[in-house]
């Protein structure tokens, strides 16, 4: 099969289309047939040797946070999932990850995958959907009529936030840089502030929520918004822990898990057509390299999918 894979740290240039052995599941594991990834941030502090504390990487690694597509093999211990089954979710990119035509994956960590989807825009969903889900339910414990800020509120994690949020009911307000405040709209947010012309802190205030996908200057000036009792949840390193107390705010981060449950409450609501994946392009196994490129640049609204069938 084929698979991008680093032999060594360094910029997107150093992935490489390989040929390797197709893997075989364990007891509790099925193997995938890979109809599509997606690209996310963190595949390039991995690939840059940024992310070792957090995520280990031994050599040769196949990248990729995402997969949507169909079972073709299942270990002798798996009972709730059948040849056949069109599946996502969250692989583990540092022991299998899915820039790869297969992958094996453990069966308590994907779902089915939403029926009225296909495998590209299923393959924008699980890491951003479940940063999302946690970030905001999970952690944030958000409720409805509360006040959420949403940083970075066009990309992967940020689309999902939006729609998510506000299908609890929410009054959701969204930064983004001036052309993406119109999709940010569209998402559903109540308000949107371009964070390049305005500082959000002079015009937003009474937060009971902040979910900061950007961290440092932005994670310290959100403490100045949130009523004392209110949380900011965020996916970088938390900085400010004692200033955050002082102001009775509780401020912690959080790296998203693979949960079958969530997985299928975001399969559901996209099926009900309450929550939209949002996919701003698509390239080929062969174009890894570009797309990963295209979103170090950091002006993507929603996932760029790499496309393997």
């Amino acid at each position: 099969m084929k698979a991008v894979r680093i032999h060594e740290f360094g910029s997107p240039e150093v992935l490489e289309l390989e040929d390797i052995a197709i893997p075989q599941p364990a007891a509790d594991e099925v193997l995938i047939k890979v109809y599509a990834s997606a690209v996310n941030p963190v595949d390039q502090k991995i690939v840059a040797g940024e992310a070792q504390e957090k995520f280990p990487t031994k050599f040769p690694l196949t990248i990729g946070w995402d997969v949507s597509g169909v079972i073709e093999q299942a270990g002798n211990q798996v009972r709730n999932f059948s040849i056949g089954d069109e599946v996502y979710g969250r692989p583990f990119p540092t022991i299998n990850g899915a820039f790869a035509e297969y992958l094996v994956i453990k069966a308590d960590q994907i779902a089915l995958k939403p029926k009225s989807i296909d495998h590209v825009n299923a393959a924008a969903v699980p890491l951003a959907g479940l940063t999302a889900w946690q970030g905001l339910f999970k952690f944030g414990k958000l409720e409805k009529g509360q006040r959420v800020l949403i940083h970075a509120a066009s990309g992967g994690v940020g689309s999902f936030a939006v729609q998510f949020a506000k299908w609890k009911g929410a009054y959701v307000i969204g930064t983004g840089s001036g052309e993406n405040l119109s999709f940010i709209k569209q998402l559903g947010a109540d308000e949107a502030i371009n964070y390049k012309e305005e500082s959000f802190e002079e015009k937003v205030s009474d937060i009971d929520l902040v979910f900061d996908l950007i961290g440092k200057d932005t994670q310290q000036r959100s403490l100045q918004v949130i009523k004392p009792g209110g949380r900011l949840i965020t996916t970088i390193m938390p900085q400010f822990k004692d200033e955050a107390k002082k102001k009775q705010i509780q401020l912690a981060g959080f790296t998203a898990q693979s949960y079958p449950e969530d997985l299928e409450q975001i399969a559901d609501l996209i099926d009900q057509g309450i929550v939209n994946p949002v996919v701003s392009s698509v390239l080929s196994l062969e174009g890894a390299r570009k797309a990963e490129m295209l979103s170090a640049e950091g002006n993507t609204r929603g996932k760029i999918v790499i496309k393997v069938v």
